[in-house]
């Protein structure tokens, strides 16, 4: 069960209905503000911790040791696999796949990530639903900067902000080691969608800084 996240203050845009992607437990009818911490040293599972404004853990992502670049599962606050995203090696686009539980299976895609293009100067990623195979138009669209690993994501091709993240720096979580990121997600929206997207992003922008 997800766990019921605080309210805060009103803000943002509010869908007329919730949107789930991964599960209507996880939109909820108020904006969802949630911090991600990611260790950066480190190649132990459980690399990434999000949790709620009253500090309490809502979902644990984890890497396969011996895949590091191609797999991470998202898990709830009792270590439950939600969902494992796949990173299609060798895609010329970065493609990943993202699917319910462990599996791997096609009737378990949930939704694909990949850049818009070879070479990019700011991340602009593009999501598609599976059931959108013909991929004309995306779903989402993930937009930021790498160096700053700031992003917006938007509701199709079109204006219409769906969440925020921006990096939090402190002296503390530069001397332990850890990437703090700040997330809010608008009413409606799923929570663990957007999660999801923050990893995805996150493992591209350690791979365009080695390239």
């Amino acid at each position: 069960m997800a766990q019921p996240i605080p309210a805060p203050a009103p803000s943002g845009t509010k869908l007329e209905n919730p949107l789930p992607i991964i599960g209507t437990q996880y939109c909820a009818p108020y904006p969802v503000d949630l911090s991600v911490v990611k260790k950066v040293m480190t190649i132990a599972d459980g690399n990434f911790v999000v949790t709620d404004i009253n500090g309490t853990v809502i979902f644990k992502v984890k890497g396969k040791l011996m895949s590091l670049h191609d797999q991470r599962i998202l898990l709830d606050a009792a270590g439950n696999p939600i969902v494992t995203l796949r990173e299609k090696i060798m895609s010329a686009h970065d493609r990943w796949y993202v699917y319910r539980g462990e599996s791997k299976e096609p009737n378990d895609l949930l939704f694909t990530v990949k850049r818009s293009s070879m070479i990019q100067l700011k991340a602009k990623l593009h999501v598609f639903l599976a059931k959108n195979t013909k991929e004309e138009v995306c779903d989402f669209k993930v937009e930021g900067t790498y160096s700053e690993r700031s992003c917006v994501v938007y509701a199709g091709d079109s204006p219409n902000i769906v969440a925020r993240m921006s990096k939090k720096t402190t002296a503390q979580s530069v001397l332990i080691g850890k990437d703090n990121f700040s997330v809010t997600v608008y009413p409606n929206v799923d929570y663990a969608f957007i999660i999801a997207l923050i990893v995805i992003l996150d493992d591209m922008n350690n791979e365009n800084s080695v390239e």
